[in-house]
């Protein structure tokens, strides 16, 4: 479960403050696909930072997993896996090494390292390529080798940030599979996007950000019927900026 409060977040550049996020309320449940769906530079990756405990809110609060992200920063951490726009890998290592590495930081050592780190590559269907570095990976490879990284601890909710960028046809189709195989194991899934057919395949809740606020809640099919609208394209376009639909 996450559960936000009023989140906010308000940078300072200089003598100027910029809103990245204000006031955010919403809700997501497990066994549910949440889409965080806006524009580059909406906020939807500064939410996710603040949710993950990556950076402070300026004010507001959120709960995930019944942890409290002021109070209980560190079980937050131990409930989440973050697949990030900026997540990297170490190229000199395998894609195995690079599990052994991060199992081995979440506490985990002998057969039951072994064990998560088979399972993670099962379950991304990275068993062809697991033991080449990182270096000679594809991109899509690669992002499996990523999301593999974030379930070897098997965390109850994934954060998945704009998960299939840059990603072609084919990669995207086994993130996308993934995703929708991690929600069927009762995991709370929230991931961020501004790829309208991601929206339609999986989003159960969608929450719509733009500059930062929240324009709109709900299923795809009640937020159409609310703007009135046929398509999520319609849809998105009358909640942001109703005059692009004039």
């Amino acid at each position: 479960m996450v559960k936000t409060s009023q989140l906010t977040k308000v940078f300072t550049d200089g003598k100027k403050k910029i809103s990245a996020v204000n006031s955010v309320d919403f809700y997501a449940e497990p066994g549910q696909i949440h889409a965080l769906l806006g524009v580059n530079g909406a906020g939807k990756t500064t939410l996710l930072r603040m949710l993950s405990t990556v950076i402070r809110p300026s004010s507001g609060t959120a709960s995930l997993n019944n942890f409290d992200i002021h109070k209980n920063a560190a079980q937050v951490r131990e409930s989440i896996g973050f697949l990030s726009t900026s997540t990297a890998l170490y190229g000199r290592l395998t894609g195995r090494e690079m599990l052994d590495y991060f199992g081995g930081l979440y506490g985990f050592a002998g057969s039951e390292l072994k064990q998560r780190v088979q399972a993670a590559i099962a379950q991304t269907q990275a068993e062809e390529f697991c033991d080449q570095l990182c270096d000679r990976l594809s991109t899509g490879q690669k992002q499996r080798i990523s999301i593999a990284r974030s379930i070897i601890h098997n965390p109850p909710i994934l954060f998945l940030d704009e998960p299939t960028a840059g990603l072609d046809i084919l990669a995207a189709q086994t993130v996308l599979t993934f995703i929708e195989t991690a929600r069927d194991q009762g995991k709370t899934i929230i991931f961020s996007t501004h790829i309208m057919n991601e929206v339609e395949r999986l989003a159960e809740q969608i929450t719509v950000i733009h500059q930062g606020e929240v324009k709109g809640t709900g299923t795809l099919t009640g937020l159409k019927t609310k703007t009135g609208t046929k398509t999520a394209e319609q849809m998105f376009l009358s909640l942001i900026s109703p005059e692009a639909l004039a």
